[in-house]
């Protein structure tokens, strides 16, 4: 077993954008305090700092109305200092989440997260790609891992992660199973898995008894337990006994999903400056 260090690779991208010298500058709009989403923005703050980008939080409060926070949006929309920015989620839920996520230009959408730009990475064609998605793909593909040909498995159907990756996946030719929480026989579709993706967000889900020996598992889960410690969704250390590769939590998808953020905002630079 060798566990995939998402810190080095995604160091090593962090490391190219830097070298790339464009003077960028992200922005993130918070409504709110939650806790979590607070820890994320720092994380994407002090990235910022080591590649030289600049870095600028718009923070309302959570009885913000929806009125205001599109106008904050039209303005990061119109400053073109602005070269990408967050709408952290998740939203207060008195907000319109879709109106939200539509209101923002698609030239800075570099969480991947507009109509315009799903549909251009499930077409094969955007070049700002959802973040844990890429984050994915970047990792296995950093490692040496094959994915043409492989019985791709990921357990979660959300829009951030799930659903995106799974079309990645057979984008780089793999062949692909999305199971979820109604999905029968979910340990049987598991073990046919050469590569599997676990995400969703339920701790230490996904047990030896799940996994086929060899198989490659990608734990994109974070869940806090008692004390405050970190894991995933898949019970590292049973797992970890007979996977080929398996990414750690901490230390395997997170930072390269913070390292695909900051190479969009340079991606999104380069689009707006040709």
């Amino acid at each position: 077993m060798a566990d995939i260090n998402g810190k080095m690779h995604a160091q090593a991208i962090l490391d190219e954008v830097r070298a790339a010298g464009k003077k960028c500058k992200l922005a993130v709009v918070l409504v709110g305090d939650n806790p979590a989403s607070i820890v994320y923005i720092n994380m994407k703050k002090k990235a910022c700092e080591q590649v030289g980008f600049d870095f600028e939080l718009f923070k309302l409060p959570e009885d913000s109305p929806q009125s205001e926070v599109l106008a904050l949006i039209d303005k990061i929309n119109d400053d073109d200092g602005i070269t990408g920015a967050i709408i952290q989620q998740p939203f207060p839920a008195h907000l319109n989440k879709g109106e939200i996520l539509e209101r923002l230009s698609p030239k800075k959408d570099v969480d991947c997260l507009h109509p315009q730009n799903v549909g251009l990475a499930v077409s094969g064609t955007g070049r700002i790609l959802p973040c844990t998605p890429a984050g994915c793909i970047k990792l296995l593909k950093r490692e040496g891992i094959s994915i043409a040909g492989k019985r791709a498995v990921v357990v979660g159907r959300s829009d951030i992660v799930g659903k995106p990756l799974a079309l990645m996946l057979l984008a780089e030719h793999a062949t692909v199973t999305i199971c979820h929480s109604r999905t029968e026989n979910l340990a049987e579709e598991c073990r046919n898995a050469d590569i599997l993706v676990a995400a969703i967000g339920s701790p230490k889900f996904i047990t030896a008894d799940m996994v086929k020996r060899g198989a490659v598992v990608l734990d994109v889960g974070v869940s806090r337990l008692a004390g405050k410690k970190v894991c995933g969704d898949v019970d590292y250390e049973s797992v970890s006994k007979i996977a080929s590769y398996i990414t750690p939590v901490p230390g395997g998808v997170g930072p390269m999903t913070v390292a695909v953020l900051i190479e969009n905002c340079l991606k999104a630079w380069e689009l707006t400056h040709g």
